[in-house]
């Protein structure tokens, strides 16, 4: 009979297992686009725009890292800086319409392989699946 201990061991090899898969799913659905610059592309798009300090406040990364992450984004046209408009000294990064339209289709390919990998589990599976992202999501510390 399986105790705690393995339960515990079965739900961190899956979820690492899971972190493994997402990362080459994001670099097969666009090759430009890394797992870290899509989750940084959709923090942008979800704020509607902010600071570089405010990205590596909120994932809790070094301001060097986001910084070179920023970069590599304005390389690729996907993020600008504008000036704030209540604080000319201000610079807050936004998508440009190039990465909003990337971002869309990246997302929209995830949807697809989801829908795909999730297409035999009946609703109350799903509906059970999601709760427990909910609440697993919801219990943990920021960052962890």
């Amino acid at each position: 009979m399986a105790h705690r201990a393995d339960h515990l061991d079965t739900i961190q090899r899956e979820l690492t297992a899971f972190a493994r898969r997402a990362r080459a799913a994001a670099a097969r659905l666009h090759p430009e686009l890394s797992l870290v610059s899509y989750t940084l592309l959709a923090h942008l798009q979800d704020q509607r725009g902010c600071r570089a300090t405010d990205l590596a406040a909120h994932y809790l990364l070094d301001k060097s890292t986001v910084s070179r992450q920023v970069a590599g984004l304005e390389r690729l046209g996907l993020v600008e800086r504008r000036a704030d408009p209540d604080d000319q000294r201000v610079q807050v990064l936004h998508l440009t319409d190039r990465g909003t339209e990337v971002l869309d289709q990246v997302a929209a390919s995830r949807r697809t392989a989801f829908e795909s990998r999730l297409a035999d589990w009946e609703e109350a599976d799903l509906a059970r699946f999601a709760g427990y992202l909910l609440r697993y999501n919801a219990s943990g510390a920021e960052g962890d």
